[in-house]
């Protein structure tokens, strides 16, 4: 396979196997993620519609709704009594790491798909719980790993399928933000012990490589190293200000670092035998691709192999799953084993030895 001839081959949407139908999401969570990131892209998407926001307030998740044109709005403790369920056919919570379970489980027993954002809980144990009530109530439930569905990382991992790469040796993987620039809170819920979880960096940011890493691969870490840092005083009663970590791919090395007090930049490069790739910018919505092999590269911008708005495809791709009853991948099993890689990353620090995952 030359540098150039698989882009010609690759189908679009290759997971697609609807052609038509809708499914109604009411939102639980209305933060400026889910108002100005997932509320358009459901807009913009083929197969999705939002019809019901549900807020800590009535006089807010009504505001929203008016101002978005969207039906309803109601109050979480309505959304867990019932109200509205005949207006919407799935879920998409998008609250604090730590209030996912209660909402999940009280959509599975209103019989409603779910797709939760990532993390999937602040806790192993209660990401368990969370894939333990879903297939109680038979209830379908996808992660929201939305680089899953990007054009670029799909190809790569045919591009590693394919042994373009030759045999995957080592893998480098970055993720950092200002936070405390982006939103000017130090009380907000990603500083929050209670509210994140396991930290901050690696929950919210160092979880990309981790679980991209995965996917392109097709395997999961079975041990982990790290070394785990805070000073500044905003992120007090956290240890991963600043993290760097090392897990084993039985067999295929990585090494990552994440922090949400630095400047903004994303990478993921996988190595192998015989090639490279690089995703650069690597997440949060402007991935890039750039192949080598045989001393030659290639980039490969976005408007080159189909530049998408990556959660207009998510919201695509888990609506196509619910109206053909097509397997969902990522499901709830996926999304517990990146809990236990993070659980285990924060262990190995406390210990200072390698941490085995999902012990």
């Amino acid at each position: 396979m030359s540098l150039t001839d698989w882009l010609d081959d690759y189908e679009d949407r290759d997971w697609r196997t609807a052609t038509e139908g809708t499914v109604r999401y009411a939102l639980v969570g209305l933060g400026w993620w889910a108002t100005d990131v997932a509320m358009p892209a459901i807009a913009d998407s083929e197969f999705g519609e939002t019809t019901v926001l549900v807020s800590s307030s009535s006089e807010k998740a009504e505001r929203v709704a008016d101002e978005n044109d969207v039906s309803r709005g109601i109050t979480y403790d309505e959304f867990t009594e019932g109200e509205a369920s005949e207006d919407y056919d799935a879920v998409y919570v998008c609250t604090p790491n730590a209030h996912h379970l209660e909402y999940v489980e009280a959509a599975a027993e209103l019989d409603k798909a779910i797709i939760c954002e990532k993390p999937m809980e602040a806790s192993v144990e209660r990401a368990e719980r969370m894939v333990e009530a879903c297939e109680r109530e038979d209830a379908p439930l996808m992660i929201a790993y939305r680089m899953q569905t990007d054009p670029a990382i799909r190809r790569g991992r045919e591009l590693i399928e394919a042994g373009f790469v030759g045999d995957p040796v080592s893998v480098y993987g970055h993720n950092s933000q200002p936070l405390l620039e982006m939103i000017p809170d130090t009380d907000q819920w990603r500083l929050t012990p209670d509210l994140t979880g396991y930290g901050t960096s690696v929950m919210d940011l160092g979880i990309y490589s981790i679980n991209t890493a995965r996917y392109l691969l097709d395997r999961d870490p079975v041990a982990v190293q790290s070394m785990l840092a805070t000073d500044h005083d905003a992120f007090e009663g956290l240890d991963d200000e600043r993290a760097s970590f090392m897990l084993d791919f039985d067999g295929v090395e990585m090494v990552s670092t994440a922090t949400q007090n630095a400047h903004n930049d994303s990478q993921l490069v996988v190595t192998g035998t015989e090639g490279q790739i690089e995703f650069r910018p690597a997440f949060h919505g402007e991935c890039r691709l750039r192949i080598a092999r045989d001393g030659r590269s290639v980039d490969f911008d976005r408007e080159e192999f189909g530049a998408v708005e990556e959660m207009r495809e998510e919201f695509d791709y888990f609506a196509d799953r619910l109206l053909t009853d097509a397997p969902i991948d990522p499901d709830g099993e996926h999304g517990l084993v990146d809990l236990q890689v993070v659980e285990a990353i924060h262990e190995a620090t406390e210990t200072g030895g390698t941490v085995d995952v999902g012990r």
